[in-house]
């Protein structure tokens, strides 16, 4: 059975940094892409940065710059580098993977940015 198990998340001040981490367990192929999704109540899940297998990274327009995915293959682990936080990025994080044709999620991460 695939799980993914986020870490990472919590409470920073505007202008602050948090790295999220997601490890796969019960893999064993490759994973296509992994990635992260954000959601605050009453929107819709939406992107936030995947990895493909390959290293082609893709970015939501309003965290390019900021935020930075990373993949350790061997460890079947994504990260998210979040540097410059604003207000607006608090969020529920999830972490994402496709995988054998089938999307998988995270139970998800609490991000909150508030001085």
């Amino acid at each position: 059975q695939v799980q993914l198990v986020e870490s990472g998340g919590g409470l920073v001040q505007p202008g602050g940094s948090l790295r999220l981490s997601c490890a796969a367990s019960g893999i064993f192929f490759s994973i296509n892409a992994m990635g992260w999704y954000r959601q605050t109540p009453g929107k819709e899940r939406e992107l936030v940065a995947v990895i493909t297998r390959g290293g082609t990274t893709t970015y939501a327009d309003s965290v390019k710059g900021r935020f930075t995915v990373s993949r350790d293959k061997v460890k079947q682990t994504v990260y998210l580098q979040m540097n410059s936080l604003k207000p607006e990025d608090t969020a529920v994080y999830y972490c994402n993977a496709q995988y054998v044709g089938q999307p998988y999620w995270g139970q998800g991460t609490q991000v909150t940015v508030s001085s």
